[in-house]
């Protein structure tokens, strides 16, 4: 996950072009404000060089694989161009396979299909739904959140050296937390779990836009990432990485496209030769428009320089943590310790405020998009709050839920300042309007 020492002055590089930068929106005090998106972990607004691309593309649009007509052909040519660019930006080894899913909770969901059977899969409970959810309980053993890198890495040994019986084994872990930002000692992982027999798979949802990743660098077995966090949102996902248990296991989907050849048996029933390539668990018309969006993102980014990407991103960062580290009444939440090294995503709670009036009041009041609550990510936050969450009745009631902010390429120095100014001109102040909740969450009134 590290990038070269070049230098860089992230205060000259600029923001890439994203959908939405002009985007104005009405203010319930009067007037309107350009939208500060500030809520990339969700889903990062299209790169202009996406959606150039895919307007590009579009009159061209065919169905792939066996046509015959030239956008048949010129369709195929795209979406197995896209495979091979996805490979690219990710490392991928000769070997490797890339199949298109729909995001990365889709190609989770995949992976724990073809897992062999006895596979015992380790999982820390502070991971996001999406990798903490799709395996089965009786395969599944979930680790206690650590307090540090060093102590991620240790907890993984012991489980993995005391499991029983001592067969397949798969570890799952992500990059960049979704909640903290906070990234995982993931090279430091995967020579754990390799040390002891076990395989990894790497949530890459959260650290692809934000840090080149590279299966062969990282030597992790597979990579899960969505389009719609990298610039790209058009509906595709990818899981990337060891074709054997692919390639062994049924479909995931079984349908048109998977199999190579389908026969009647003498019995009545059917006799199914499914394909060993990434089109075995690609059922139906694949994605095109979304593989082609995730592979110019892929692009996009690898043209745009990490260097320079991840300089002003951490530029970004440090306006942000030291805007409100001058706000006592701010708590970021941390697993690892402040100094831990994180991509563009930060909660936080504020004393005497509910999660979801704050936001409220960030949107209605200064034309600013973060997210509230609990980020798919209960049992994590459990751990950072020391209790478990709740939400109030009444949106202005303390809540113990939290705020997250976050950003990344297409971000401008604008934004993050106000919304630090804003953070502290609530806090220091109030809400200028009056809100209440409506089905659970706190809005202004009309």
């Amino acid at each position: 996950m590290s990038v070269s020492t070049v230098a860089v002055d992230p205060s000259v590089c600029t923001p890439l072009p994203v959908l939405g930068r002009d985007v104005t929106v009405p203010l319930v005090t009067g007037g309107t404000i350009t939208y500060a998106a500030l809520d990339y972990a969700a889903s990062a607004p299209a790169l202009q060089r996406v959606w150039d691309d895919v307007a590009a593309y579009a009159p061209y649009y065919g169905s792939v694989h066996r046509g015959a007509g030239y956008l048949s052909q010129f369709s195929t040519d795209l979406f197995e161009k896209a495979r091979r660019t996805v490979a690219e930006f990710l490392g991928c080894r000769a070997d490797d396979q890339v199949v298109f899913t729909r995001s990365t909770t889709d190609s989770l969901n995949l992976l724990a299909r073809v897992v062999p059977a006895g596979c015992r899969v380790f999982v820390f409970e502070t991971e996001h739904h999406a990798s903490l959810l799709p395996w089965r309980d009786d395969q599944v053993t979930y680790l206690d959140a650590p307090r540090s890198p060093r102590q991620a890495v240790e907890t993984l040994e012991r489980a993995l050296a005391d499991r029983d019986p001592y067969g397949p084994a798969l570890v799952c872990v992500t990059g960049a937390s979704n909640v903290t930002g906070e990234l995982w000692p993931v090279r430091e992982l995967a020579a754990a779990a390799h040390a002891h027999g076990a395989r990894i798979v790497l949530d890459a949802a959260q650290l692809a836009p934000h840090h080149p990743v590279s299966l062969a660098d990282l030597d992790v077995d597979w990579v899960a990432l969505s389009g719609h966090k990298l610039y790209a949102p058009f509906g595709a996902g990818v899981l990337a990485g060891r074709a054997d248990w692919l390639r062994d296991a049924e479909p995931y989907l079984a349908g048109g496209g998977a199999s190579r050849s389908v026969a009647r048996r003498a019995d009545g029933g059917v006799e199914v030769e499914w394909h060993e390539s990434a089109a075995r668990h690609e059922a139906g018309s694949p994605n095109v428009i979304g593989a082609y969006a995730v592979a110019s993102a892929c692009q996009a980014l690898t043209e745009a320089g990490w260097d320079a990407l991840v300089a002003r991103e951490q530029y970004l960062i440090d306006r942000v943590r030291a805007g409100l580290a001058e706000i006592p009444q701010v708590r970021v939440l941390s697993l690892f310790g402040e100094d831990a090294p994180r991509v563009g995503v930060l909660s936080f709670v504020v004393d005497g405020w509910n999660s979801s009036h704050f936001a409220a009041a960030l949107s209605a009041e200064y034309g600013i998009g973060v997210r509230d609550g609990l980020f798919c990510a209960h049992p994590l936050l459990r751990t950072l709050l020391g209790t478990a969450p709740e939400t109030p009745a009444e949106c202005g009631a303390p809540s113990l839920n939290a705020i997250r902010v976050s950003f990344g390429a297409g971000t401008p120095d604008e934004h993050v300042d106000r919304f630090v100014t804003a953070v502290r001109q609530l806090v220091t102040e109030g809400a200028k309007w009056t809100y209440r909740t409506e089905e659970g969450r706190c809005v202004p009134v009309a």
